[in-house]
């Protein structure tokens, strides 16, 4: 059977990843996304079948912003002979989830008829949205250099991050931090600066603060239905105005490009 040795992988991978290093590899392996074989030397050998596979972590990493555990269960259930759980990304980058996360509770803001309608109808597209706050990804548990090798940043950008407010102050970095930082570093590439994404974190400390005034009522009542009901309405909140936020700065960069 064909075999490539680490750096030919990284030779395959590097033209689709232009982040991809050979620690970021030996990272997934520790975290037991791939399993590649190894020489009597110790040296690892990929197969064909393992080179896709890291392939479909990289994207998924890369394209849909998932963090390793739900990668790992995807790979398992793969593996298993099952469906991954997700479908792929649509052309607009987001993903649908179907099942019960994608469900909307029957005290959610679209399904009482107090919003704008579910976060998919809102978007347009007539299916089920996925779900922001189910499932968050703080079990992940980064060291700094994991975080580094996992998002793409520098070691001074991690610092700033920090500095800002953007990234916890470590040591340790969670699954939502992991998703910030490659958000960040997205950002960075396109030329801005640490100092330009302090709106962001300024825009949504203001959205959290307006969230956290409607749905306190239902969080002091302290039962487990006023709970998910916090949590659904805080859901649609959280996806229609990142929706209105969207539809709002494509409006305003329309209109520069056609001045």
């Amino acid at each position: 059977m064909t075999s490539h040795t680490i750096g030919e992988v990284l030779n395959q991978l590097k033209s689709e990843f232009d982040d991809i290093t050979v620690s970021k590899i030996r990272f997934l392996e520790a975290e037991g996304l791939i399993s590649p074989d190894r020489t009597e030397s110790g040296y690892r050998k990929f197969t064909p079948e393992d080179v896709e596979r890291l392939r479909y972590v990289l994207r998924a990493q890369r394209d849909r912003y998932l963090p390793l555990k739900v990668i790992k269960d995807e790979l398992a259930r793969i593996d298993a002979g099952l469906d991954a759980g997700l479908d792929e990304a649509g052309d607009d980058g987001e993903v649908e989830a179907d099942g019960p996360q994608a469900a909307a509770a029957d005290r959610s803001p679209a399904a009482s008829g107090t919003g704008t309608g579910s976060p998919a109808e809102s978007a347009g597209g007539g299916g089920t949205a996925p779900r922001l706050l189910d499932g968050a990804p703080t079990e992940v548990q980064l060291s700094a250099e994991e975080l580094l090798t996992a998002s793409g940043l520098d070691e001074g950008q991690l610092t700033a991050l920090r500095d800002h407010g953007l990234l916890g102050p470590g040591p340790s970095h969670d699954g939502d931090d992991l998703q910030v930082a490659r958000f960040a570093t997205a950002l960075l590439r396109s030329g801005l600066e640490v100092r330009h994404l302090r709106m962001y974190l300024q825009f949504a400390s203001r959205e959290a603060s307006v969230a956290e005034a409607l749905v306190a009522p239902l969080l002091r009542q302290r039962n487990p239905a006023s709970r998910r009901a916090a949590i659904d309405h805080a859901e649609h909140l959280a996806v229609v105005g990142g929706q209105l936020h969207r539809a709002l700065l494509v409006k305003q960069l329309r209109g520069l490009l056609r001045s």
